[in-house]
């Protein structure tokens, strides 16, 4: 008989490994170098999301693919290509809902699944269009020790009010709804700025006014929730405005997402979910384009 498999265990066991051999798999994907790694999407364009970001970004950094598109089997020969012999797949998980009798009242309920599926990176199939093969290396944005006009005007646009002082602390205020950071000079370059910068914007969406999460979330994990909320977050962020983070800033942590992801091995799932709502609205309130407009100015 063959074993149940466990989507949401084996989704944990692959970050919980990730985060133990020191090496968060959200903090791989990074555009703008050489090992850069781009946004996760399906054979059709569109982009993965939540959880399934993770487990690709994953995936392709241990296998160093540079292609963003992922094919079923079968999307692949309707493409008129085929999976090269011995190529291992990729998990993804799809959820969705069915309705079930309830067997003591008789009424309808409808009950929650998520489903693994099997996909392959574009760099594992023969016969693609040049559509489908990784772009060219993209040069890395050298932002050296000052201030970026557009990635302030980006984080400007969310409307999150950001201080600044000479206290040696980046923090969110929950109080007074603003971001606190040190001076960018004081960082050891501006990316490590801005990553730090969307960390504490991602803390921000929290928010009675904007996603109202905290108030949904309450606990013993409480920090290590929102905490794994803001990096998973603001990695999604930075993916998509070319921002690299320092990974330094993840150790802090790592022991109580650990163990927080061993108690509950929906965890991973539930904070990813978090995360994709937190960069969503922040993409929403400073569109990436803004980037380019700014840029061109």
């Amino acid at each position: 008989m063959m074993a149940h498999f466990d989507v949401y265990q084996h989704v944990t066991d692959q970050i919980i490994a990730s985060i133990e051999a020191g090496t968060p798999v959200w903090r791989k994907p990074w555009t703008g170098d050489a090992g850069g790694i781009p946004f996760p999407r399906r054979s059709n364009g569109e982009p993965y999301r939540g959880i399934n970001i993770l487990m690709l970004w994953a995936r392709a950094a241990e296998q160093r693919y540079r292609s963003a598109h992922w094919f079923t089997y079968r999307q692949a020969q309707d493409a008129g290509a085929q999976v090269r012999k011995g190529e291992k797949s990729a998990t993804v998980v799809k959820y969705g809902t069915f309705e079930k009798e309830d067997a003591e009242t008789g009424e309808e309920k409808t009950i929650g699944y998520a489903k693994a599926s099997r996909v392959f990176n574009a760099d594992q199939i023969d016969g693609l269009p040049e559509d489908f093969q990784a772009e060219p290396v993209e040069a890395p944005r050298d932002l050296g020790t000052e201030a970026d006009p557009a990635l302030d005007a980006f984080f400007d646009a969310t409307g999150i009010s950001r201080r600044t002082s000479e206290r040696p602390e980046a923090f969110y205020d929950v109080a007074g709804d603003f971001i606190h950071m040190p001076p960018v000079a004081t960082f050891h370059d501006a990316t490590g700025y801005y990553a730090t910068l969307a960390h504490e914007a991602c803390h921000a969406t929290g928010a009675v006014h904007r996603l109202d999460r905290f108030s949904r979330f309450d606990g013993r994990t409480d920090r290590a929730f929102e905490e794994l909320v803001a990096e998973i977050g603001s990695a999604m962020v930075c993916a998509q405005i070319g921002v690299t983070p320092d990974s330094g800033q993840t150790a802090a942590y790592v022991e109580s997402w650990l163990r927080c992801l061993k108690d509950d091995k929906r965890f991973i799932f539930k904070a990813a979910t978090e995360a994709q709502k937190a960069a969503d609205w922040l993409m929403r309130s400073a569109p990436a384009g803004r980037l380019e407009q700014e840029a061109a100015a």
